[in-house]
């Protein structure tokens, strides 16, 4: 009480002035926490943009907000400082020093309106415009200037200048539905934004102040002068020299617009597939990482676009390409371009289940080999039979009599499959390849017969690749994985003796889509083709020591397609790609001592 009461005599002896300032500022705070738990600011907002991303980070496919808006949130880390320099400079050169409004800079500016009635300077500092672009309110009156001094004060209470201009990078306006810097580098100059060069950086640092008018792709002479007025600050400033300005205004604006977002696309349907998946297991979908090899990817879609060109209206074509250790997907290609309607080309056909024709006979005779009923020079009769009503031919429509193993299966002739299918019992050998994760589809009611073998049933061609990953790891089977986050699942279909003998087999056939001469510069390649019943799918896969290669022709709507089988559509494609895929320093195992 008597502390009190010392107090209140100490207060009553302050100036009267110096009383009422107190109060004054008392309740000035006392109103700023009322406000600011009343209207409070954050820089999380909801976001529903998401982008799907290769492995080295190269964008494959960015999906837009609820509003349309194409953003790519990045950090300060990931943008280039040339850029983080030029809009620090330019736009609010005291950014790390004022505390969210700049006394001078608002002096200057009344004073400018005083003197010619408008508003010519509005000295808003960047804490000022992510305000702005938070409240969604450009109110160009002292009214207006006011409010966004007040928030970009409370902006700064509660966040680092890092997370503001964070913030700004990633919010700020860059033309159309264009936001943040990282997506308006990709999008007008096709690079990320880590790489922006001195011009390009200016250029993006001006590009807000008026996003409509200063558009490198429809203003270009606008852009170009706005460009070099930034450059001339960054000279007068002393932030970079005369010869970087001087080179820099030497660059001509040259940009894409921001509609051909969708035509740079890569991995359309890869990126697709990877975003359901992360968005089923509720993870953040913003930013979705995959196992995607981004050059290799756009060298196959190439590839790919090339030879479709040459295929019967609505044909398309399908590759996967898997490395062998990982299992990492490092190209996929659900069909030769999204974009095309008449091949339906928003079908992705990695995971359509069709008939793999010829395509299972390895397994097979692996599957023999181990149960001890061949070996890879043991002799099989290719003569016409009957097994209880089923007579196959062959693709040629002739036979050979008495054949050997080696000779069955690089020729993919078709009785002597079914010979040895009849003696290993078609329900066992698909219950072999369902436990290898190759799992075969019958109609309704219907169970493995001895069609099987031939295409008889249905598998993808996502199956496919897992499953002849055992000819290149020891019998070992594994599904492919589009993110280094997917489960390791790996089943072993053969012996590590039966998956040597069958490989070998493949690597050294007659291979009517090799060409003449030396080939020794060709990385080894084992594959093995299938066709099924009316030309409607042609199959190429196969193996070398790092990866695993698949390929499907066909038409997605199950049409047949004649004069186009595996061996004369699909394998040549096969052998292209296995031939510009990484070379491998890994060696191949020898042959084991079961062989």
């Amino acid at each position: 009480m008597l502390k009190l009461k010392k107090l209140h005599t100490s207060w009553r002896a302050l100036p009267r002035w110096l009383r009422i300032s107190g109060i004054v500022m008392a309740i000035a705070t006392a109103s700023l926490f009322v406000l600011d738990r009343l209207n409070p600011i954050t820089l999380d907002p909801p976001d529903e943009s998401s982008i799907v991303l290769a492995e080295d980070g190269t964008p494959l496919r960015a999906y837009p907000s609820a509003d349309g808006v194409w953003r790519h949130k990045v950090t300060m880390a990931d943008v280039s400082p040339r850029y983080i320099a030029a809009l620090v400079q330019y736009e609010d050169r005291y950014f790390y020093t004022h505390p969210g409004v700049n006394p001078a800079a608002l002096v200057r500016g009344a004073w400018q309106w005083i003197a010619n009635g408008h508003i010519v300077s509005g000295g808003s500092t960047l804490s000022m415009q992510v305000v702005r672009l938070i409240d969604g309110q450009n109110e160009r009156t002292l009214w207006g200037k006011a409010k966004q001094s007040v928030r970009a004060l409370q902006l700064e209470a509660h966040y680092s200048k890092a997370k503001i201009l964070d913030y700004y990078l990633n919010y700020a306006p860059m033309g159309g539905m264009v936001e943040g810097v990282e997506m308006a580098s990709r999008t007008y100059f096709g690079k990320p934004a880590k790489h922006l060069s001195h011009a390009e950086a200016a250029m993006l640092a001006v590009l807000p102040q008026s996003p409509t008018r200063n558009r490198p792709d429809r203003e270009p002479a606008r852009a170009q002068a706005m460009r070099d007025k930034v450059l001339a600050r960054m000279q007068s400033s002393g932030a970079w020299s005369p010869e970087i300005v001087a080179d820099a205004k030497m660059e001509h604006i040259v940009a894409q617009p921001p509609s051909n977002i969708s035509a740079t696309w890569l991995a359309p349907l890869a990126a697709e597939r990877s975003k359901n998946e992360a968005k089923s297991k509720k993870s953040a979908t913003q930013i979705v990482q995959t196992t995607i090899d981004a050059n290799l990817q756009a060298r196959i879609e190439s590839l790919l676009q090339d030879r479709v060109r040459n295929l019967p209206p609505k044909a398309s074509i399908a590759a996967l390409v898997m490395e062998n250790d990982s299992m990492f997907v490092r190209a996929y290609v659900g069909s030769a371009d999204m974009h095309d309607v008449e091949r339906s080309g928003h079908v992705d056909m990695t995971r359509a289940v069709r008939s793999p024709g010829s395509a299972l006979k390895p397994f097979l005779y692996a599957m023999a080999l181990d149960d001890g009923l061949i070996h890879s020079e043991s002799l099989l009769s290719d003569a016409p039979q009957n097994f209880g009503g089923y007579a196959p031919g062959n693709f040629q429509a002739t036979f050979s009599g008495p054949v050997s193993v080696t000779e069955a299966l690089q020729r993919s002739l078709n009785v002597p499959a079914v010979d040895i299918l009849e003696r290993t019992q078609p329900i066992r050998f698909a219950s072999r390849l369902r436990a290898g994760g190759l799992r075969m589809r019958m109609d309704e009611g219907a169970t493995p017969n001895l069609s099987l073998i031939l295409g008889g049933g249905g598998t993808t061609l996502e199956e496919l690749v897992g499953a002849y990953r055992a000819f290149a790891v020891n019998g070992v089977a594994g599904k492919p994985r589009l993110s280094k986050d997917a489960p390791i699942v790996q089943n072993r279909m053969m012996s590590e003796g039966a998956a040597w003998i069958i490989r070998d087999i493949l690597e050294g056939g007659s291979h009517p889509d090799k060409p003449a001469g030396d080939i020794t510069s060709r990385p080894p390649f084992a594959w093995k083709t299938g066709t099924s019943f009316g030309f409607r799918d042609a199959w190429a896969v196969g193996v070398t020591d790092r990866y695993t290669i698949g390929i499907w022709l066909g038409r997605p709507d199950g049409t047949p397609n004649p004069g186009y089988f595996g061996a004369n559509s699909a394998a040549p494609l096969a052998r292209d790609i296995a031939a510009i895929l990484p070379r491998s320093q890994k060696i191949r195992a020898s042959r084991p001592t079961s062989v």
